[in-house]
């Protein structure tokens, strides 16, 4: 692998390591995609933070559950879909526009859909 590739990887790794750790506080942000390409990335720039992802004691078990299973824990799926709520709310809240808010609403109920039929954890 080039050099340039390497560090590329590394680099947008850390940058979605940073939003994923930024979605875990802030309603709206997703943590879980970020993550995942988090690993993604760290497996082709960083050995290291690739084994601290997968060691780590809050995201390792979910990186492990979506790559051996392609699951979700239903804990997680609550929270997620609590959290669109809210985030559709607030931005209806602020925004108000009719049609963006409609679409917002589509968007939102389609990944709700997503996380709700991805099976839970064995």
């Amino acid at each position: 692998m080039s050099r340039l590739i390497r560090w590329s990887s590394l680099v947008l790794a850390y940058v979605f390591l940073g939003l994923a750790i930024i979605g875990v506080v802030l309603p709206g942000l997703p943590t879980v995609p970020f993550l995942l390409l988090t690993a993604w990335f760290a497996a082709r720039g960083s050995v290291r933070l690739h084994r601290w992802l997968y060691a780590h004691p809050r995201f390792g078990a979910l990186l492990i559950d979506w790559e051996m299973q392609g699951a979700i824990a239903r804990r997680t799926k609550r929270v997620a879909v609590a959290l669109l709520v809210v985030s559709w709310l607030i931005m209806y809240w602020r925004i108000g526009v009719p049609w963006l808010m409609a679409a917002l609403a589509l968007l939102f109920m389609a990944v709700a859909a997503f996380l709700w039929t991805r099976p839970e954890p064995r």
